[in-house]
């Protein structure tokens, strides 16, 4: 079995190095967590680590990255070390130089005496304020590791979600990505070979073929044409979205597409019933919940008109009346909402319509995933197939002659 070095840390915050027998890299580290150590480095014998590289995101860590930090947090918070060992170890941990560098800014802040929350609170592009709220409910309730066990399992479900989201149209992408360098080749380096053969007798070939020649003849003016506008667009759409008007409009757009519309409502649904339940649960008003709940909605339209609801709550009116004057949400999380309140479990039944929703979109995800990739390999092959196929018709014909 494959030998695997390790560095963990102890319940008393002391670090320890060693090697490890194991089938995989899973199993070696749920066996070390199994006796209650934090697993900092775990990799084969013989590899060496290999340097941390940035990932894309907006804004500081990217979410899984996020994650783990606060799964080392709470492990470390339960451990009972004192506060400045907690964030000594993190900042020992940090592979990201920014962020390293930011935690050591948290942790001279809090030896000041500032609180945790007051000097995380200072690194929003880091720390959100959802997370800043909730650390700073734990200090206030004196149950930290109890509020931040509930947002790591928040996340988890939210990068859970995400991936679901990316899984389901990377390989459609992909697909149309394939067909169109596949397309590419033929009209820009099989096709000006037929060019040339077919040239001097394009009187008398088919129709079809002669129309293709045509296109192919003039394939580098439209080509490099359609390539500009292409950019351009996409360029212009994305300056446009960098304005607040361009992210509503878009947004809102987005949510009147066919399929995508009701696939992005369900999915911004269950985030902002998750959010909220989570938020709540912690302890924090309605108000402020609903304030860091619409905060959490990736779609600009429906967190603006979330805000709406926030004024309505504000002068008395219940969640369920606010959120169905939005009418952005659907009306069965509305009715069931409107029950929660009623009979007094609210967090309960937002969990409920969260799960509700994430299992029908699992549903639909893999209902248009099913039925998109037979179709978009149908198109493609059908181009594919077509092009080949005007391109040997002459030979098919000529043939067919001789033949006969």
């Amino acid at each position: 079995m494959p030998v695997f070095a390790y560095r963990v840390a102890r319940s008393d915050g002391s670090l320890i190095q060693g090697h490890l027998e194991g089938e995989g890299e899973a199993a070696v580290r749920a066996k070390l967590e199994s006796q209650g150590l934090l697993v900092f480095t775990l990799r084969r014998r013989g590899e060496h680590a290999t340097p941390n590289r940035r990932s894309w995101s907006f804004g500081g860590l990217p979410l899984g990255q996020f994650m783990i930090f606060n799964q080392e947090l709470l492990a470390l918070i339960k451990s009972g070390l004192p506060i400045l060992r907690v964030w000594d170890l993190l900042i020992d941990r940090a592979g990201h130089p920014g962020f390293r560098q930011v935690l050591r800014e948290v942790k001279e802040d809090i030896r000041s005496g500032a609180s945790a929350s007051d000097a995380l609170a200072k690194h929003s592009s880091y720390f959100p304020n959802l997370y800043v709220a909730t650390i700073k409910a734990g200090e206030q309730s004196g149950n930290l590791s109890e509020v931040l066990q509930r947002y790591v399992a928040y996340l988890k479900l939210m990068l859970e979600l995400r991936q679901k989201m990316t899984k389901a149209i990377s390989y459609p992408i992909f697909l149309i990505v394939i067909g169109v360098a596949v397309i590419g080749f033929l009209v820009g380096y099989v096709m000006p070979t037929f060019v040339s053969v077919y040239g001097e007798t394009g009187k008398t070939l088919p129709w079809a073929t002669q129309l293709l020649l045509r296109l192919v003849a003039h394939a580098e003016v439209w080509g490099l044409a359609t390539m500009i506008i292409v950019i351009g667009v996409m360029f212009g759409l994305r300056a446009f979205y960098a304005t607040s008007a361009g992210q509503l409009m878009i947004d809102r757009f987005t949510l009147k597409l066919p399929l995508v519309g009701a696939i992005a409502v369900k999915h911004h649904t269950v985030q902002f019933t998750r959010t909220l339940g989570t938020i709540l649960a912690g302890g924090t008003p309605l108000v402020d919940a609903l304030q860091g709940a619409r905060a959490a909605v990736s779609n600009h339209y429906i967190s603006s008109v979330l805000g709406g609801a926030v004024v309505e709550i504000r002068q008395g009116a219940t969640l369920a009346d606010a959120l169905e004057r939005c009418q952005v949400l659907p009306k069965l999380v509305i009715e069931m909402l409107s029950v929660g309140e009623e009979t007094g479990s609210l967090e309960a039944m937002l969990k409920d319509v969260a799960e509700f929703y994430e299992a029908d979109l699992d549903t639909r995800l893999g209902q248009l995933t099913t039925w998109m990739e037979p179709a978009l390999l149908l198109v493609m092959g059908v181009l594919v197939g077509g092009i080949v196929i005007v391109m040997y018709l002459p030979v098919f014909q000529m043939a067919g002659a001789v033949g006969g």
